[in-house]
Order: structure tokens, then C-alpha cells, then sequence
């Protein structure tokens, strides 16, 4: 079976993966990929944001990277992309990042429910316990849905990722889902298959079955990633990812250049 592109990579350069871009290549390669993207964390505002991203001052260093892996891997199609933190407020940011670069992407993420917590942070894991489950899924998928309504993102991130630790409310979240993924239909906005959620306590890809359901009744186009912090995670899982995709009716993904869609055989 062949693979589709892995659009969700990162790289040292934000302080919790290892291996250089070139490595990364090599390893989607020897798996048979034909593509790959680049999606490091970006840069915020100010650089003492967090621990788990590139300072702004690292940004060329991080497209110059990408460009060595290009040229040494002239047989593997890699795009250069970001995943971007959307936090209400910070539009005009995001706007200055995209007209820095060429970039083929952005993916839009939500880790922050408050400017303090970012709800996939181990080291913050005892915040869920002063806070009910459903209340922080609430503002999640709020931010989530105008991340997608912002219409600066290609693709959202790791859609349901509150459940990364294992903690899921009791109350259906259904609801929660469907406004986010209106939105994301009303602009076009793809999702993607993020396999990292095998690798975490929840054991499940992002977005769960039910969830990508909803998403392809309401025809939400798909993308897929890794989102591989080391060169032997990129692919990892794509078989199981697939297979979902084609289970729940997916036939096609996208792939991305320049900021345009193309529509692919899944």
C-alpha cells in the first residue's frame, strides 16, 4: 500500500525533538514515502512564551535546514510549512509569519485554553484536576472553531486533543464537534490524521472514528501526520491511519504547494 504524505514533522529547533531535517528525509525514504512536510513549531510574539517552540530569531535557520534536507533529498517532495498556535489575539501575528516565507501550509493548532495552559503539557497535567473536563473541552473547540473560521490555516492539528492524558467527559461532546467542523467546512479547511495519539495514554489517532465520521458527512477534506519528534516516528502508524480514513469513506487526501489544495487518491 502506498503511503500518503506526512505533512506534521518537527525539529530541534523546538527543544523536544531530536534528529536534523535531513535525517527525517532519510527515514521517508527507506519507508517508501514520496512526500513529506516540515511543520516545526513557530515562533510567538515573545520568545519567553513557552520551552516548546523556536525563538524568532531562529526562523531562517529553520527554512535553511529545510532546504538542505530538499536538496540532498532531491527524489522525496518536501514541503515547508508551520504549525501555528492559534490564540484569540494573535491574528495579526500569524499574518506577519505567513508573509516571512514561501511556505506551502500553515497548520493550525490549539494547545493554550488560557494564555497560562497549554492542556498537552505533561509538566501541567495536575491542572486538569482543579478544572471540570467538559468545561475545558468547551473552550478547546472554541478556540478551535475560530482557529478555522480565521481562514489562516490549511489544515487544523490534532483536533481533539484534550483527550491526549486519557480524560474525556462524561457529557457527549458531539455538539462541540459539529460547530467546529461547520466552520471548518464554510471555509474549507482540511484536518488531519495525526497518529501521535497511538503513542499517547488516550491509544487513538486524533481525530477519534466518530469524530471523523461527523467530518466526512460533512465532506471536511483530510490530511495525514505523525507528528514525528524523531526520524523513526515519521510514517509511524500510517497503515492504521489509512485504513480509518477508508473505513469511515475517505477516498481522497490533500496535499499542499504554495498554499494550494490538491486533491489526491487515498
Amino acid at each position: 500500500m502506498s503511503l500518503p504524505a506526512d505533512l506534521h514533522m518537527h525539529t530541534p529547533l523546538c527543544r523536544h525533538a531530536t534528529g536534523e531535517p535531513v535525517d527525517y528525509a532519510r527515514h521517508a525514504v527507506e519507508i517508501g514515502l514520496t512526500e513529506i512536510g516540515f511543520s516545526d513549531h513557530s515562533p510567538m510574539p515573545r520568545d519567553d512564551f513557552d520551552n516548546w517552540r523556536m525563538s524568532d530569531g531562529q526562523l531562517d535557520e529553520y527554512v535553511a535546514k529545510v532546504r538542505r534536507a530538499q536538496k540532498e533529498f532531491p527524489q522525496l517532495q518536501i514541503r515547508l510549512a508551520l504549525e501555528v498556535d492559534y490564540l484569540p489575539g494573535h491574528e495579526d501575528w500569524i499574518r506577519q509569519l505567513a508573509a516571512r516565507q514561501p511556505w506551502d501550509y500553515f497548520i493550525g493548532s490549539v494547545h493554550y485554553v488560557s494564555d497560562a495552559w497549554d492542556i498537552d503539557n505533561p509538566a501541567k497535567l495536575s491542572e486538569w484536576k482543579k478544572r471540570d473536563a467538559f468545561e475545558v473541552w468547551q473552550i478547546y473547540f472554541d478556540r478551535l472553531t475560530l482557529a478555522a473560521e480565521s481562514k489562516l490555516f490549511e489544515i487544523i492539528g490534532h483536533a481533539d486533543l484534550p483527550k491526549k492524558f486519557g480524560i474525556r467527559p462524561a457529557q457527549d461532546c458531539t455538539p462541540l464537534y459539529e460547530k467546529f467542523l461547520n466552520a471548518a467546512a464554510k471555509v474549507g479547511c482540511a484536518i488531519e490524521l495525526n497518529t501521535a495519539g497511538l503513542r499517547k495514554p488516550c491509544q487513538e489517532i486524533y481525530p477519534s472514528r466518530n469524530f471523523l465520521e461527523l467530518a466526512f458527512h460533512k465532506h471536511i477534506p483530510i490530511t495525514f501526520g505523525s507528528d514525528a519528534h524523531a526520524p523513526e516516528e515519521v510514517g509511524m502508524n500510517f497503515s492504521d491511519a489509512v485504513a480509518l480514513a477508508r473505513s469511515v469513506g475517505y477516498t481522497e487526501t490533500l496535499r499542499f504547494k504554495s498554499r494550494q489544495p490538491e486533491a489526491v487518491w487515498l
